[in-house]
């Protein structure tokens, strides 16, 4: 498979007990800074930059942890990937876009692990 082009790791999320309790300790602890313009997703979390990707934190109570805890590549033709992933194959569904979140696609590799595609807007 080629044509796809991942530019980077944008960023990785998991699934937190104590949404405050998380922040605290990803600031002050390990020095990041907190993301003031989070879209609002229905749910508690919050989204920490770390250097240049994010780290995304989300209330393991609100949602299965298995559709939460993720990583996410960012890449430069969502459209583009999801058909050559499709032509593979391959299970993959784009989402409908909230702003400040970007273009994203979910699928799963063969372990089922999940993976977001992520173009900027």
């Amino acid at each position: 498979m080629s044509g796809m082009k991942v530019t980077g790791v944008q960023h990785v999320a998991l699934v937190v007990t104590d949404v405050d309790r998380a922040v605290r300790f990803y600031t002050e602890v390990l020095g990041c800074a907190l993301v003031a313009d989070r879209p609002d997703f229905g749910l508690p979390g919050a989204w920490l930059q770390a250097g240049d990707q994010q780290v995304h934190l989300a209330l393991s109570s609100e949602a299965p942890p298995d559709t939460l805890q993720h990583f996410a590549l960012e890449i430069d033709d969502l459209d583009g990937a999801v058909e050559q992933i499709r032509a593979a194959g391959w299970k993959i569904d784009p989402v409908p876009l909230t702003p400040g979140a970007g273009h994203q696609a979910f699928l799963r590799d063969p372990s089922g692990n999940l993976i977001e595609l992520n173009q900027p807007e």
